[in-house]
């Protein structure tokens, strides 16, 4: 596992020096009306490890996973509440083919490097099947680790209203990632989710 964190890094790092900065991934607007009622997300939410590895997430419904996390609702706020209004916490989606940080005001995916980190965020076999990764950060401090708890439960809730499967996840080689990822500052990763459709539907 060393030896795959160490190359990873150093290809992480050559990678984002050659990664063009424009790289913008514009994502549909999310539908933020309809799915199932609050109280029976509540009541049905769970967390599930095994996904249907041929059955992708399409862009619409990333959009809108992406959204209940970190997005802007119409009236200019975030879909979670941040103490003092600190938003000191970032979304990152993990690709094979790279990774991209989630801007929530302009509903878009930013280009940050073109190496597949999820071979860090594997330590159990599931994660490759899972088709969406995400990586949650935040200045280190304990408001920003509430915040991620707020994005990563908006989530468990949309995949319970639209029937994916979600989990989230600590065995992750965060030191080698959020060097990998550049983060500056007090910025670290702070934990890891996979969403899915479920295995066997």
């Amino acid at each position: 596992m060393k030896n795959i964190t160490l190359s990873l890094c150093a290809a992480a790092l050559a990678a984002s020096a050659l990664a063009d900065e424009a790289a913008v991934k514009q994502l549909p607007a999310p539908v933020t009306t309809g799915g199932m009622p609050l109280m029976e997300a509540i009541r049905d939410r769970h967390s599930e490890r095994f996904y249907d590895a041929e059955k992708a997430v399409d862009d619409q419904t990333l959009s809108e996973i992406l959204w209940a996390a970190w997005g802007v609702n119409p009236a200019g706020k975030r879909t979670i509440a941040t103490a003092r209004n600190l938003q000191n916490m970032g979304l990152y989606l993990l690709t094979k083919e790279g990774t991209w940080r989630y801007d929530g005001a302009k509903n878009c995916l930013v280009k940050v490097n073109d190496v597949n980190l999820i071979p860090l965020c594997a330590q159990q076999e599931f994660v490759y099947d899972a088709p969406v990764h995400l990586l949650y950060t935040a200045v280190d401090d304990k408001w920003g680790r509430c915040h991620v708890g707020s994005a990563y439960q908006n989530v468990y809730l949309y995949a319970t209203s639209k029937g994916l499967a979600t989990v989230i996840r600590g065995l992750i080689d965060a030191p080698a990632l959020t060097k990998a990822l550049g983060l500056q500052g007090d910025e670290k990763v702070i934990i890891h989710q996979t969403v899915g459709y479920p295995e066997g539907e």
